[in-house]
C-alpha cells in the first residue's frame, strides 16, 4: 500500500538537486516506516493481551479443576487451601480483564489519533501527496527538456518564439513542482517527529496501569499465602517436607520403576 522509501527521481540536475533528492528520500524512507512500526506495535500488543487473557484463564480452569477434586470432599484443610486458590485466580483474571480492557482503550485511542493524524487532513495522505509530486516532476523534466532542445538551437526568429513559449509552460509547472515539493519537505519530517506526541502519553499510562496491576497481583497472592502458608515454616523446610512426601510416593509399589 505504500510507495517504495527509495522513490527513482532520475532527472536533470536544473530540476532537483541531489542533496535534496537525497534529503526527500531520507524523510520518505522514516515516515513509511513509522507506518510499518505502528502496525507491528498494534499486532504485538494485540498478541500481549491475548497472552494475558489466555494465562488467567488457565490459572481459573487450573484452580477450578483442583477445587472439584474428590480430595476435597475427603480433607477439610485441602479444601479451604483449594477454596481459597480459586477465589484468588478469579481475582486475578477479573482484574486482569480489567487492566486488558484499560490497556486495549488505550490502545485503540493512540492508533485512531494515529490514523485521524495521518489520513484526517491535518497533513495531506502521504501516499497521494507524493504521488502527487512524483506526477508534476514528471512534467516539470518533460518541460524542462523542451526548453533545453530549443536552447541548443540556432536562435532564428521561429526558433527564439519557441522557445519563449516554452518557457512560459514551464514556469507555472516548475512552481507547482517546487510548491509540492516544499510542502513534503517541510511536512514529512513534522509528521514523523510527531509520534512521540501521540505515543508517549499512551506509553506512560501504559506502564502506569501496569504498575497497578501487578501491586494488586502482589496483593491478591500475599492474602492467598497467608491463608494457605504453614506457618512458622522457612522455604527451605518446606522443600525438605516436599521432597520428603515425593520419594514416599516414589517407594510405593504402583509408582516404582519396572
Amino acid at each position: 500500500s505504500c510507495l517504495s522509501p527509495f522513490v527513482t527521481l532520475q532527472c536533470n540536475s536544473n530540476c532537483i538537486s541531489q542533496t535534496t533528492r537525497h534529503y526527500f528520500n531520507f524523510n520518505l524512507f522514516y515516515s513509511m516506516q513509522l507506518e510499518d512500526q505502528t502496525k507491528k506495535l498494534h499486532k504485538d500488543m494485540k498478541k500481549s493481551t491475548e497472552a494475558d487473557l489466555a494465562m488467567s484463564k488457565a490459572a481459573v480452569k487450573i484452580s477450578a479443576d483442583l477445587l472439584s477434586n474428590p480430595l476435597c470432599e475427603q480433607d477439610q484443610a485441602f479444601l479451604e487451601s483449594m477454596t481459597a486458590l480459586d477465589t484468588a485466580m478469579r481475582r486475578m483474571d477479573a482484574f486482569n480483564q480489567e487492566k486488558v480492557g484499560l490497556i486495549l482503550t488505550l490502545y485503540i485511542f493512540m492508533f485512531c489519533m494515529l490514523h485521524c493524524f495521518r489520513y484526517g487532513g491535518v497533513f495531506p495522505s502521504l501516499n497521494m501527496a507524493v504521488k502527487r509530486r512524483e506526477q508534476a516532476l514528471q512534467d516539470y523534466k518533460r518541460l524542462q527538456s523542451k526548453v533545453e532542445k530549443y536552447e541548443e538551437k540556432e536562435k532564428t526568429g521561429p526558433v527564439m518564439v519557441k522557445l519563449h513559449q516554452a518557457r512560459e509552460e514551464l514556469r507555472p509547472v516548475k512552481e507547482d513542482f517546487e510548491a509540492k515539493n516544499k510542502q513534503l519537505l517541510d511536512e514529512m519530517p513534522k509528521f514523523y517527529h510527531s509520534r512521540i506526541d501521540y505515543f508517549q502519553p499512551s506509553f506512560e499510562a501504559l506502564i502506569r496501569a501496569q504498575v497497578v496491576y501487578f501491586t494488586e497481583m502482589y496483593k491478591i497472592f500475599s492474602e492467598l499465602t497467608d491463608q494457605i502458608d504453614q506457618a512458622g515454616l522457612t522455604d527451605e523446610q518446606r522443600e525438605r517436607e516436599t521432597e520428603a512426601k515425593l520419594s514416599e510416593l516414589r517407594a510405593l509399589s504402583i509408582v516404582a520403576d519396572d
